[in-house]
């Protein structure tokens, strides 16, 4: 009896001891893909960029709009087309409806652009989310890092948003070196060729 009653504790210990180390080992770690964007040095620069192509075309369409609007205006003031000769008004005409075509092919490469740009960001971004999740996964002995956007619930201790933006960042770090290490080694030889 005393042998079972000295074995008994041990048998609970051993137990408890390997069932919480497969708890942890199975253990989830989630990721806001929102905040990696919005928070992360990568993310600040990818949507930088997307913000300039939006705001390049956008500047071209609003000109383009300015001038249509302009002949536009000009075209439905009698006095105005009184004042200009038939093929004057013939050519204003002209130029209004291939100002209006321009404008429509605009607009569709607009939404072509923007959608290819945010694929692109969205892209980037999982690669760079990816694979900071991975190290800190392998780091914390996660068996599986989800999106939050897959969980209905979880616990607050299982996000790990902060650690993989802060992963992120000293990626980020890296890269940047290694592109101005880049950068610096490549203008020489340029020199040397003019």
């Amino acid at each position: 009896m005393k042998r079972h009653t000295f074995f008994l504790p041990i048998l609970a210990s051993l137990f408890f001891f390997l069932t919480s180390a497969q708890a942890q080992v199975n253990s989830a770690g989630i990721v806001n893909f929102s905040t990696c964007i919005t928070e992360s040095k990568y993310g600040k620069q990818e949507q930088e960029a997307f913000d300039d192509v939006r705001t390049k075309i956008t500047s071209i369409m609003q000109d383009l709009d300015g001038q249509f609007r302009d002949i536009v205006t000009k075209l439905n003031d009698p006095e105005f087309v009184d004042s200009l000769s038939p093929e004057k008004e013939h050519e204003m005409q002209a130029h209004a409806q291939s100002l209006q075509e321009e404008l429509g092919r605009y607009q569709q490469q607009y939404y072509q652009v923007m959608n290819q740009a945010n694929m692109h960001l969205i892209q980037m971004m999982t690669n760079h989310v990816s694979h900071a999740s991975e190290l800190i996964a392998k780091k914390e002995k996660f068996s599986v890092v989800l999106n939050k956007e897959a969980c209905f619930y979880y616990e607050p201790k299982q996000d790990i948003t902060a650690a993989v933006i802060a992963e992120m960042d000293k990626n980020f770090e890296k890269d940047a070196k290694a592109h101005k290490a880049t950068a610096a080694t490549e203008q020489p030889s340029e020199k040397a060729v003019k």
